[in-house]
């Protein structure tokens, strides 16, 4: 059951990349926003951010290497990719401690399933917002890869 947990985390952060690896450089800086908004690069980048903040918060053991990606520098793909991944394995490590404590992750009175899910749900959301932004700016993303995200089981 652990490695399954720990391998939907992981599918969930292959998801994000397989998106981020299909978006044009110009497609990174789309918008909708009238008013200052996250572009799609600033959406990536917070879901980074958003991890290590839980990390720092919870689990602090975890935060060595990692960078908060700074929204006043130059943000591109291959940096999200780089701390992307970088955090997604502080995550997994993060899990592994969880049940290691019988589940219990201090920070998500709940425990490590709903927290698990919480993180998960909150990164759908915001790929779905950098989908509808590419699509609307028209930068749509292949088929194959719109498709592919729903592919779990070969991710």
């Amino acid at each position: 059951m652990k490695d399954q947990i720990i391998e939907s985390w992981f599918i969930n952060n292959r998801v994000n990349l397989m998106i981020l690896d299909a978006v044009s450089d110009e497609g990174l800086n789309c918008t909708l926003s009238k008013r200052g908004g996250r572009n799609v690069a600033m959406q990536f980048a917070h879901l980074h951010n958003v991890r290590l903040w839980r990390i720092e918060a919870y689990a602090k053991e975890f935060m060595k290497g990692q960078f908060k990606i700074d929204r006043e520098k130059p943000i591109d793909k291959s940096l999200l990719q780089k701390r992307l991944t970088e955090s997604a394995d502080a995550i997994a490590k993060w899990l592994e401690l969880g049940f290691e404590d019988s589940g219990k992750v201090k920070g998500f009175k709940r425990g490590l399933i709903p927290m698990l899910s919480y993180m998960i749900a909150h990164e759908s959301h915001h790929r779905g917002s950098i989908l509808l932004t590419l699509k609307e700016s028209g930068f749509a993303l292949p088929k194959d890869v719109r498709d592919g995200i729903w592919a779990w089981n070969q991710i």
